[in-house]
């Protein structure tokens, strides 16, 4: 399903104070593309992802899937959130026929459809464990079958790899590529990171610091597996990195209350307390 966003604007209430997080925001995802959010802490990428989800609603603006206006939550769109948000009380297998469960499907179909993704993810053998005997990249991966497993057409991933170590996030990322190009749905990626967002995406959306705003498009247009020493996707990470060495700027003072220079692009990737932005 397309993916239209059009002029989205959204505020909360914070100690009596409005914020605006996101203000006259468009843009577009088409049928089976993968399409990736970078933008610095606070600059409002989660909140438009709920917002697509129909887990809130905006201010101003439409928000429409498959050409119909999001009202609310529905099963063709499903969010995989950074926490694997695991039932530690279900099975591998009862965490992936949950949804499946809920929507009324026989038990038969239910199990042959969960045990369809556990392999596409590799946990087939894994199918009677429980959450916590499970490391942080093997329960990401039961998410994603979760997910997939009620077939959306419309795939919402808010920063799903951040808190896996670098080596299991490069696993699941080459995973994810590969159950994309089997089952096409559109894809809407969450990121903080440059080389995650260039790696993976056919367009990458650059978000300013709050109130987020559209800051530039880019086509990436390379085949893939992409590979990491390659010219041109280095081109696009160093002019990513360029565009976002101003908003991270802007989250620094913001936070801290005082002027924060960097001489160049490249200490966007400085360690701070605004979590930044990383290569």
């Amino acid at each position: 399903m397309r993916v239209d966003v059009q002029h989205v604007s959204k505020s909360f209430q914070h100690h009596g104070a409005t914020v605006e997080v996101l203000q006259d925001i468009s843009l577009t995802v088409d049928e089976g593309e993968f399409v990736s959010l970078l933008g610095p802490s606070g600059c409002g990428k989660s909140t438009l992802i709920h917002l697509i989800a129909g887990l809130e609603r905006p201010d101003a603006g439409t928000i429409l899937v498959g050409g119909r206006p999001v009202a609310g939550p529905h099963p063709s769109r499903i969010v995989v959130f950074q926490d694997a948000a695991l039932f530690p009380w279900l099975s591998v297998l009862g965490n992936v026929e949950f949804g499946l469960r809920m929507a009324g499907v026989a038990p038969a179909r239910r199990r042959a459809q969960a045990m369809e993704y556990l392999r596409l993810v590799h946990l087939s053998k894994f199918v009677h464990a429980y959450p916590h005997q499970l490391s942080g990249g093997m329960k990401q991966r039961v998410a994603i079958a979760r997910a997939l497993a009620l077939q959306p057409e419309v795939l919402l991933m808010d920063e799903p790899f951040a808190a896996l170590d670098a080596q299991t996030r490069a696993v699941l990322q080459n995973e994810l590529l590969e159950i994309w190009a089997l089952a096409r749905p559109t894809i809407l990626f969450v990121t903080h990171n440059v080389r995650e967002a260039t790696g993976l995406s056919d367009r990458v959306y650059v978000i300013s610091s709050r109130p987020g705003q559209i800051r530039d498009v880019r086509p990436i247009g390379l085949p893939r597996p992409r590979q990491a020493d390659d010219a041109a996707l280095l081109a696009h990470q160093h002019q990513i990195l360029g565009l976002l060495g101003d908003e991270v700027e802007k989250v620094f003072r913001e936070e801290l209350g005082e002027t924060v220079h960097f001489p160049d692009a490249q200490h966007a990737n400085a360690p701070g307390p605004s979590k930044g932005m990383h290569l």
